[in-house]
């Protein structure tokens, strides 16, 4: 069973960064389409960046400039670099797998607070 662990969220200052990690067991991060989505209270789940195995990474209109998404193929590894964060960046962050042949995988999800 596939299984996505994030990593690294936190409490930051508004203007700060985090970089939130996600590590994947059972699959490859390399050839498959891997993302970013988050959740704030009261809100849908909205796509922060996708990246598919090859192509071009999208990023959400709010994050564009800010953020970076990137993977390890080495570590299994996918990052978000997110900069110049903002009150309206609190949210929970989900990583996001999306193989070709199979159902897609979430992570648990990981506490992101921008706040003075």
């Amino acid at each position: 069973q596939v299984q996505l662990v994030e990593s690294g969220g936190g409490l930051v200052q508004p203007g700060g960064s985090l970089r939130l990690s996600c590590a994947a067991s059972r699959i490859s991060v390399s050839t498959n389409t891997m993302g970013w989505f988050r959740q704030a209270p009261g809100k849908q789940r909205d796509l922060v960046a996708i990246m598919p195995g090859s192509g071009t990474t999208r990023y959400g209109d709010s994050v564009k400039g800010r953020f970076t998404i990137s993977r390890d193929n080495t570590k299994n590894m996918v990052y978000l670099q997110m900069n110049s964060l903002k009150p309206e960046d609190t949210a929970v962050y989900y990583c996001y797998l999306n193989p070709s042949d199979g159902p897609a995988s979430w992570g648990q999800g990981t506490q992101v607070t921008v706040s003075s």
